[in-house]
């Protein structure tokens, strides 16, 4: 519920009629420099929550349709709930101008009636309420109590309702409050989780991979892309994001095959390789990770004969290629090998 000043201003205005004398100069100096002091107060954190203002109007989703309460109205149904259309960033101008407005108003009205007719009781009612004026703001509240631009539209400024929002109980009423007819909600689009996939990859290293990982199942994660024969763990591989290590480890405990290969022969350790992605690097040819020296990553060619490695040195993705050195520079040659060689020794 929200508070109601008259349970302030009323006591203030009697006991400040009762108590202000009018011929005490002394006492007039103090109010006005109580007022002016109140006022210089009240404007800077006005121009901070007008910046601030400014900055949220232009904002991302600024051009977005919400649904606010309209102002109250006297004898409405306090149970009835409307909504007015707006758009979010100009209704926060729009908020922002009223702000201004209204404290230059009273302002000018209080400074004006105590120059021209003499009247303290306004200075000394504006030196308390002031700030619960202030505070009266949407703006102002949010933004004065710690509130910041990149939550505001989270954080519901305005008490507004988004399209899918809306209840078959409210209802939208126009500047004037009369009823309009709205369209219904779009149906929400629901993406394949190939573009998913590729809407991931599109993004690069600052990609949102959590719409990935939340459609990721033990079914799809060695889904195969139509065109290219991507999958998600080529992907994530060469990606280069920061949760590239975690979403990596979910994707081996779902069953992720790093050595599918795609297209172009490319199996996870090339995308590594070709993007320089050190961690991913890393994660696949640990004993710990993917193991991917014994399943044979860094040895696999393309179709144009390069393995992982000369794709890293092509690339002068030095911190790869030596990662990928290092981790095959200790492996012991398969047995057969060493029967083989023996044997020509033999025949020598």
């Amino acid at each position: 519920m929200a508070f109601n000043k008259a349970f302030i201003m009323l006591p203030l205005s009697l006991a400040a009629n009762k108590y202000l004398n009018a011929e005490d100069q002394n006492l007039i100096f103090m109010l006005r420099c109580a007022y002016g002091a109140m006022q210089c107060v009240i404007l800077i954190l006005v121009a901070y929550v007008y910046t601030q203002a400014l900055a949220l109007s232009k904002h991302k989703g600024h051009d977005s349709a919400i649904f606010v309460p309209p102002p109250p109205q006297p004898f409405a149904d306090p149970n009835k709930k409307t909504y007015q259309e707006k758009t979010y960033g100009k209704h926060v101008k729009s908020t922002a101008n009223a702000m201004i407005s209204s404290i230059a108003f009273g302002i000018i009205i209080t400074t004006g009636l105590h120059v021209w007719k003499g009247m303290l009781t306004g200075l000394a009612i504006q030196v308390v309420m002031a700030p619960f004026n202030l505070f009266e703001n949407a703006l102002a509240k949010y933004f004065l109590m710690g509130g910041s631009i990149e939550n505001a539209q989270a954080d519901k400024i305005f008490d507004e309702k988004t399209r899918e929002e809306l209840t078959p109980s409210d209802e939208i009423v126009d500047e004037m409050n009369n009823p309009v007819e709205t369209a219904p909600a779009p149906a929400k689009e629901t993406r394949s989780f190939e573009d998913i996939l590729l809407d991931t990859w599109q993004a690069g290293e600052k990609a949102d991979i959590a719409p990935l990982m939340a459609a990721l199942t033990d079914k799809n994660v060695n889904h195969v892309t139509k065109e290219d024969g991507w999958t998600p763990i080529m992907m994530m591989s060469g990606l280069g994001s920061k949760k590239t290590v975690s979403a990596m480890k979910m994707m081996k405990a779902l069953g992720a095959d790093p050595s599918v290969v795609d297209g172009e022969g490319w199996n996870a350790l090339h995308w590594a390789a070709f993007h320089g992605s050190k961690e991913a690097a890393k994660l696949l040819l640990s004993e710990s990770g993917f193991d991917g020296v014994k399943l044979g990553l860094h040895t696999a060619e393309d179709k144009d004969n390069l393995c992982p490695l000369d794709h890293a040195k092509k690339e002068k993705n030095d911190e790869v290629a030596k990662i990928i050195e290092d981790a095959t520079t200790t492996i012991t040659p398969p047995q057969s090998d060493i029967t083989n060689e023996e044997g020509l020794r033999k025949r020598k």
